[in-house]
């Protein structure tokens, strides 16, 4: 069983950046592959950005040049550094571990806004 908890959203101005946190218990994230994904209100949760186990990365085209996803195996942890916000990335982002197992966090808001 992996738990997956997020952290760091929260109130941004349009412009501005967040980092959101993902850390995994358990001892296989340094083989697992990771994403973000994120969900607005009335749309569908889709994908933000990948990140393999070997640290290949893929993002979504609304966020590429603005948003990185990292990883850091010796703190379990994924991250995702969100810049240049916009109100549109406004959401709940969630963590996902999509190999070798499947597990979803709980998810944390974001809110762009002036």
């Amino acid at each position: 069983q992996v738990q997956l908890v997020e952290s760091g959203g929260g109130l941004v101005q349009p412009g501005g950046s967040l980092r959101l946190s993902c850390a995994a218990s358990g001892s296989i994230f340094a083989v697992a592959g990771m994403a973000w994904y994120r969900q607005a209100p009335g749309k569908e949760r889709e994908l933000v950005a990948t990140v393999t186990r070997g640290g290949g990365t893929n993002y979504a085209d609304s966020v590429k040049g603005r948003f990185t996803i990292s990883r850091d195996n010796a703190k379990n942890t994924v991250y995702l550094q969100m810049n240049s916000l916009e109100p549109e990335d406004t959401a709940v982002y969630y963590c996902h571990m999509f190999s070798p197992y499947a597990y979803w966090g709980q998810g944390t808001q974001v809110t762009v806004s002036s």
